[in-house]
């Protein structure tokens, strides 16, 4: 495979800054009002200026193809190429200024020079990678001597205050979605374009970055849509809900379909993908934190970055903030654009020297992908060096290693950490002391897999995507009832089985018991406040994975000190401690319901915290052998699988 440097890098930015101040003097004020969210969007992204291709009056100055064919020219004639140089041009953009052609096809047509192989890619933040990638590769693989990759966004109009006046925009609900996630973006994105040049040599004199190599991993198949435009429910894609299947353009347009949206619930999951893929990177040899010299990531919010830093700080993997790069705070978010408008400044601003080892890092939202690319720093001197081919996907694949001391099959070592770092017994992880670590990793490691199976319940899907009705709501807490209304009477089973050796923990049981008697009668009296009735709750059978999770446990609390159930509290109390309180907060936001129609989620929300804190005392106390603690393990995986099956079950009742 040739070696490939990006050569030159160019940027465009269209017209004067714009401060926060002016942000609605240029995109206009929706029925004549300020936003009410403009200064909370501002507060926590943290950008202070952005470029607008619109005038101080709204009217649109440039095309997006314009904005790219300026950034290829600026890149261009720093290296001193003409266009009709060019042998590739591969363009990537959110959106385009027309339907068709495509996008590359316009920027060519504005650019001019002669016949060349054009590619357009398209999709959200991650479409100017997937531009950088394709040409990457057909210079690599010797059928391009040299290619331009450029990344352009002109989403402004889309913004003006005139796409939101129509009757009922900006109230929740009013146009069948949520105004927040419309809203929301206003005040997010900007105009602007950026471009290298590939070759494969590097430029005669000063620097170049020789790309080592470039990853892009789609997670679509997992994950739901998050950012997006034209389709009625995105959740539920079909024939007959998409902006095409309309009579007229303005039929879709009065749905409120046609604005740029983003499911902001969703923003959380992007950045541990992000930071996944990451340490799988680093699992796989193909980058060492210790070599990174700078690391330019884009992400649309201040908010987003200490996200990632906590992620990649309990992973164990930092890199220290003075190697981070990023003028999002004076340049905004201009998605597919932003990493090349990023390296453009930091390139240009002598940021980098001879040596220096850097690592782009773009997370999208559309569907949830990430794109990587790992470069370094030469001069003419490093001519022909070999570069790294991207790793097959095996590297994917579950390896043999060691955990705790103990050979398994496991996963990724990377994988392992992000599972350590969001699971509700992080701590215990990081122990001297072999059971506890183990505990810890291995917990960690259910814990990771069981978020997976609630993502993949439908009752959950729905919550957590904001379409839950109140009939979903109803028919959870019947089927929760059926399980809570047991979970005393196995826990007291469990205290009585425990030997006088080991009182402590039959106290803990037994004061467990006594916390958790009643709350099925907090679920009863949440199901009479949302119109339902204390005989319709009180006489539903169980569900067959109620049935199931029941019989498990009253089984495994008759045995003989039945220590391994501390694995079932583990599981089911962080389910409260992790996930009932947002679950809480989703629903009465939803579905307009109060503190006291959701008690029951609130409640254990906030208290599971506390019997997290018993638990995890129990675990460091130093009573549990290994062949106990694997048994707490096993029994937190069957608990799992029982509990995520109960839940799927809710909707075949």
């Amino acid at each position: 495979m040739n070696p490939v440097y990006i050569t030159s890098v160019g940027a465009f930015l269209p017209n004067a800054p714009v401060d926060n101040a002016h942000i609605e003097q240029v995109l206009g004020r929706v029925r004549g009002a300020p936003s009410r969210l403009r200064e909370r969007v501002l507060e926590q992204n943290g950008i202070r200026s952005r470029h607008y291709a619109l005038d101080e009056c709204g009217r649109t100055t440039h095309l997006n193809e314009e904005l790219a064919a300026l950034a290829i020219r600026d890149a261009l004639a720093r290296r001193k190429l003409r266009p009709d140089e060019l042998e590739m041009l591969a363009c990537g953009t959110t959106q385009g200024d027309v339907p068709l052609p495509g996008f590359s096809s316009m920027v060519h047509g504005r650019l001019g020079g002669t016949a060349l192989e054009i590619v357009s890619t398209s999709g959200v933040c991650c479409s100017g990678m997937a531009a950088l990638l394709t040409a990457f590769r057909a210079v690599q693989s010797g059928q391009r001597q040299n290619a331009v990759a450029c990344g352009s966004e002109m989403v402004s109009r889309t913004f003006r205050a005139t796409k939101f006046e129509e009757k009922g925009t900006l109230e929740d609900g009013a146009d069948g979605f949520r105004a927040f996630d419309a809203d929301f973006l206003r005040w997010m994105l900007s105009d602007g374009a950026g471009a290298v040049v590939l070759e494969n040599t590097p430029r005669p004199e000063g620097l170049s970055l020789r790309v080592e190599w470039i990853e892009l991993v789609s997670h679509a198949h997992e994950r739901p849509v998050c950012m997006y435009s034209g389709i009625v429910d995105k959740d539920k894609p079909r024939a007959g809900n998409t902006w095409l299947d309309y009579p007229t353009i303005g039929d879709a347009y009065r749905t409120g379909m046609m604005k740029l949206r983003q499911d902001t619930r969703l923003l959380p999951e992007v950045v541990k993908l992000g930071v996944e893929e990451y340490l799988r990177l680093v699992r796989n040899a193909r980058i060492s934190t210790e070599e990174i010299d700078h690391v330019l990531c884009h992400y649309s919010s201040h908010f987003f970055k200490g996200e990632i830093v906590k992620l990649l700080e309990k992973a164990g993997v930092m890199i220290p903030e003075e190697k981070w790069f990023s003028n999002l705070y004076t340049k905004g978010n201009t998605g597919a654009a932003s990493i090349f408008i990023m390296l453009e400044e930091a390139f240009s601003t002598g940021r980098f020297k001879k040596g220096d080892v850097i690592i782009l890092m773009v997370p999208e939202s559309g569907r949830f992908q990430v794109g990587f690319a790992k470069l370094k720093v030469v001069d003419s001197a490093d001519d022909h060096v070999p570069v790294i081919v991207p790793a097959a996907a095996a590297d994917r694949r579950w390896t043999s290693t060691s955990i705790a001391g103990r050979p398994r099959q496991s996963r990724d070592e990377e994988s392992v950490r992000l599972a350590i770092a969001n699971s509700p017994l992080t701590e215990i992880a990081a122990s001297r002391d072999e059971i506890q670590k183990y505990l810890g990793v291995e917990l960690a490691l259910v814990w990771a897999d069981f978020e997976r199976m609630l993502r993949a319940v439908p009752m959950v899907q729905r919550i957590e995507e904001g379409v839950a009705t109140l009939e979903d709501y109803k028919r959870l807490l019947v089927n929760l009832r059926q399980q809570v209304m047991e979970g005393a009477r196995w826990i007291a089973r469990a205290a009585s089985n425990v030997s006088i050796e080991l009182f402590p923990l039959r106290s803990m049981f037994i004061g467990h018991a006594g916390d958790e008697h009643k709350d099925y009668q907090m679920l009863e009296r949440d199901f009479v406040a949302v119109g339902g009735t204390l005989l319709e709750i009180t006489t539903q059978p169980k569900n067959i994975g109620s049935e199931a999770l029941s019989a498990f446990m009253f089984h495994h609390a008759s045995q003989p000190d039945p220590l391994d159930l501390l694995g079932a509290m583990f599981v089911i109390e962080g389910l409260g401690a992790k996930k009932a309180g947002r679950w809480a907060e989703l629903l009465r936001e939803q579905l307009q319901l109060t503190d006291q129609q959701t008690s029951f989620l609130t409640y254990h929300g906030t208290n599971d915290d506390d019997h997290f804190a018993n638990l995890r005392h129990v675990l460091e106390s130093g009573v549990l052998d290994r062949k106990t603690a694997e048994g707490v393990v096993k029994t937190a995986k069957t608990v799992a699988r029982l509990y995520a099956l109960q839940l799927e079950e809710v909707d075949n009742v």
